[in-house]
């Protein structure tokens, strides 16, 4: 039995420990940017892939996908930040993991599937207008504007700025260039392309601005136990206020979403365990709430790099927790290489992520499809670019409900004139009032000089609105001194 136990671990051991090691490579540039990006120390950003790889990677869920800081949620974190400061941080993220654990324990897990797909993609694609322009003033080593209309509407000025700098125009070609490679290196071939794009690019960067001498912004190091914060009892006192609480549900709704979202595409890639999604989100939440009492980043099951492990071969949860491994070490062993990390290479790397948050190819097809779906997805990604993140979701998600409310309220008006008889109407389907006017509409076009009887047998739910309609249109009509209307059954 040992013998078995044991061929089976080195037989785990060569798959997982290369994918481990390809996971960490493409963690590293992903999870310093998202921190740099979101105003709080490059450290925290390590110290939420490392939970997410030794706590979340050890439990219960999903078996390969991996957790880390993401790129959806660093308008929100950066949005908190700075209303809130970086010492509140952690307690928002400890409350959220804490109603993540909540929601899982519940058993409401799966209902979270349920959200539709427009209103997360729209979501993403909102996130990701958000970051590739603030990234854009980073990656010339300018102060971005606060909101997300400024940020687009200033991009004229920003490039006079750029043109007319040198600094700013110089930071600017090493972002431009970080991109370019990372685009170009998709396209090598699959023995280059075992090194990750990111870290190449951000690696070249490096390397080029040292050398040069670039006098370029770079990373600021302030050391790993130095940047962890554990929230303070002086935040308790303001978690009632009710912008804290809507930030704390915004992240809960979005980690939860996307982590499931994720495992769901996941478990689309391998044959191996499917996914429990109420311990995938219990699993999440736990992972959260160790990062709010660090003060770190927020966490989310992260597709990009879910479905590298997946793909350089990875097994077990072996791989993600091995990963975790990977990231506490080159934390506590190398952190001055993150100092000379040029910070408009990682902001090229946030635009990179941020342009595949866009849903380009989808939209059209889905236009053609469900033009709904796609008016949904538009106007959530636009309202989070004008008015917020929490704000955009809610409009996405009352959009996606009166969405679903237009389309299943579908009635069938079927008119029997045999003359000289009554008007004989059978009404079938949905009667809301959504679809009120038009069905007014339609039976007031009848005739007005004979008998009317009025078949709801087939309607399968008749509102309130529509019942007090059509109860005053059979009065109103039999007050003009025609026949009664007949309504059977009586609503």
């Amino acid at each position: 039995m040992s013998a078995t136990l044991l061929s089976s671990a080195r037989r785990t051991l060569r798959t997982d420990l290369p994918s481990s090691l390809v996971v960490f490579l493409v963690a590293v540039p992903l999870c310093v940017g998202i921190a740099v990006a979101s105003g709080v120390p490059a450290e925290l950003g390590l110290v939420t892939g490392i939970v997410g790889g030794l706590l979340t990677g050890l439990l219960p869920g999903s078996s390969l996908q991996v957790s880390g800081p993401a790129a959806g949620l660093t308008v929100l974190v950066y949005e908190a930040v700075g209303a809130y400061g970086l010492a509140t941080l952690g307690l928002l993220v400890l409350a959220a993991g804490l109603l993540q654990v909540a929601l899982g324990a519940l058993r409401l897990g799966r209902w979270f599937r349920a959200i539709s797909v427009a209103v997360i993609e729209g979501m993403l694609a909102g996130i990701g207008l958000v970051i590739i322009a603030g990234q854009l003033y980073t990656m010339a080593d300018l102060e971005a504007p606060s909101s997300g209309l400024a940020k687009i509407a200033g991009l004229p000025g920003l490039a006079a700025d750029i043109l007319g700098s040198a600094p700013a125009l110089t930071a600017f070609a090493v972002g431009t260039g970080t991109v370019a490679l990372m685009l170009l290196w998709q396209r090598l071939p699959s023995r280059v392309r075992k090194v990750p794009g990111a870290l190449a690019a951000v690696a070249l960067a490096t390397v080029v601005t040292t050398t040069f001498g670039l006098g370029i912004a770079t990373v600021e190091v302030s050391g790993l136990l130095d940047a962890v914060q554990p929230p303070g009892l002086t935040g308790l006192g303001s978690v009632v206020d009710a912008g804290m609480i809507g930030t704390v549900l915004a992240f809960t709704l979005i980690a939860s979403a996307e982590s499931l979202f994720s495992a769901a595409a996941v478990d689309r890639l391998h044959d191996g365990p499917r996914t429990d999604f109420d311990k995938e989100l219990m699993a999440q939440g736990a992972g959260n709430t160790v990062c709010g009492l660090l003060g770190a980043l927020p966490m989310t099951a992260v597709i990009v790099r879910s479905a590298t492990n997946v793909h350089a071969g990875a097994r077990t949860r072996a791989s993600r927790v091995l990963h975790g491994v990977w990231l506490l070490l080159f934390a506590v062993l190398f952190p001055a290489a993150l100092s000379v990390i040029p910070v408009a290479a990682l902001a090229g790397v946030l635009v990179h992520a941020g342009c595949k948050l866009l849903p380009v190819r989808r939209l059209v097809p889905l236009w053609r499809e469900h033009r709904g779906e796609a008016v949904v997805l538009t106007a959530t990604a636009l309202a989070i670019v004008a008015v917020g993140m929490f704000e955009g979701v809610l409009v996405g998600l009352a959009l996606a409900v009166l969405k679903s409310a237009w389309e299943t309220s579908h009635t069938h008006l079927e008119v029997d004139d045999a003359a000289p008889g009554p008007v004989r109407v059978a009404l079938t389907g949905n009667a809301t009032f959504l679809r009120l006017p038009r069905l007014l509409a339609a039976l007031e076009a009848l005739p007005s000089d004979r008998p009317l009887e009025l078949d709801l047998s087939g309607v399968r739910h008749l509102d309130q609105a529509s019942r007090a309609a059509l109860t005053g249109w059979a009065e109103r009509h039999h007050e003009e001194g025609v026949p009664p209307v007949r309504l059977t059954p009586t609503p």
